[in-house]
């Protein structure tokens, strides 16, 4: 939120771009357009007094100078339209936490000094700085920056010494944005991007379902610059179109989908069926016996997928055409949106004895991954309490359905 103490005098305040089509900014208290490609919010220190002028107009005309995107960039300006009077303090916090919560990226500039002490910017870093959306600017002779410095180079947010520069920084991670609408400009695009957040919405969409609003509340990033979106939690305010309402009570969560193998010897009994399995630490429960799998942070097909983790996990190489496809479904449908790619594969006993002359560990070379593969007979696995029951669900598809859907 910005350091308000009174109005500011009409020549310190900001200005609008009327006129440029490219760039809408918005002001305090104002609705921003139903529609864009990207936005931007200006988070920083406000000025306190008529004597010292704001940095936003300059920050407004360097954005107009460089924005080259297909579609609108909505700027988002906690400062008052040229002339106008500033919105009730609350009004004004609250239109400042609902837009800095849901722009693509936001901009802080701290030019801390006198006239500027920033004492609210303190509070707005420490509320975005994790969200992945937060690039940095403060100028060399900026007072009591040490933190946010500090604080973004470990956290990998990009950091610039110059006004133009941090804006540059945040242009280039909006790219050419992606157009939203209504309810989607709630999504900002580091989450929008992933094949995760895709599919729930086109689900959604399928069902006649429409997303009216809603809030990033967390992302889990990874990579050398924490620049990938992992998993993420999302508060969506969704209209149900077979029930005629609005449900707003649910998080969203959801990862790459994942693929997973099926690996087994077929019996004449099916409790004789021997399967294959990969003895695993996860740290919600421990070592867990689960099935050969994972996900891409690409676009690979999934049966490629499949074949090649199932070949990291447990040294099995297997041709991906020998893979036969069932069923897409989700793992736990009422906690994370991602679903499970189900393939099998019949195995020699030479495969199968393979597996077995494994002592492990085995897994993706250079990531925490260890795994040990573990030969399984389906009848000691219904009667034990050792796999979770998407494990046995998944394994009741192959071994007891045999449906292919592909």
């Amino acid at each position: 939120m910005s350091d308000l103490s009174g109005p500011l005098a009409g020549a310190n305040a900001v200005g609008s771009l009327a006129g440029d089509d490219a760039v809408v900014v918005v002001h305090a208290g104002e609705e921003p357009p139903d529609r864009w490609v990207a936005s931007l919010f200006l988070a920083g220190p406000t000025p306190r007094s008529a004597e010292v002028a704001s940095w936003r107009p300059d920050a407004l005309s360097a954005i107009r100078e460089r924005w080259s995107g297909p579609g609108t960039l909505v700027v988002f300006v906690p400062e008052p339209r040229s002339g106008a009077p500033w919105p009730e303090y609350e009004h004004q916090r609250t239109w400042e936490l609902r837009w800095g919560d849901r722009a693509d990226q936001v901009v802080f500039w701290i030019p801390r000094g006198p006239g500027m002490p920033a004492l609210t910017t303190n509070d707005e870093f420490g509320r975005w700085k994790d969200s992945g959306r937060v690039v940095l600017g403060t100028p060399p002779d900026a007072e009591s920056v040490r933190y946010q410095r500090g604080y973004a180079a470990d956290q990998r947010i990009p950091v610039a010494s110059t006004l133009t520069g941090t804006i540059d920084l945040a242009l280039a991670r909006l790219g050419s944005g992606a157009l939203r609408t209504g309810g989607e400009r709630h999504v900002p695009l580091l989450v929008w991007r992933t094949p995760s957040f895709q599919n729930w919405l086109a689900r959604q969409t399928a069902a006649g379902n429409e997303l009216l609003a809603g809030r990033l509340e967390w992302t889990f990033r990874v990579g050398d610059d924490l620049e990938r979106v992992f998993l993420w939690a999302f508060h969506a305010h969704v209209r149900v179109a077979a029930e005629d309402r609005v449900k707003t009570n649910e998080v969203v969560l959801a990862r790459p989908d994942i693929a997973t193998v099926v690996a087994h010897r077929p019996a004449a009994e099916v409790a004789d069926t021997e399967v294959v399995l990969v003895r695993e630490f996860r740290s919600p429960a421990g070592f867990v016996l689960e099935l050969p799998g994972g996900s891409s942070e690409g676009d690979e097909p999934m049966r490629e997928v499949a074949a090649v983790e199932l070949g990291e996990e447990t040294g099995l190489t297997i041709a991906p055409e020998r893979l036969r496809a069932h069923h897409v479904r989700p793992l736990a449908a009422t906690f994370s949106a991602h679903r499970q790619h189900l393939f099998s594969v019949e195995l020699t006993e030479d495969e199968l004895a393979a597996v077995r002359a494994v002592t492990g560990p085995l897994g993706e070379t250079g990531s925490s991954e260890r795994t040990y593969p573990r030969v399984m007979r389906f009848g000691d696995l219904l009667a034990g309490g050792e796999v979770d029951w998407t494990t046995l669900g998944a394994l009741a598809e192959v071994l007891l359905s045999g449906r292919d859907s592909s």
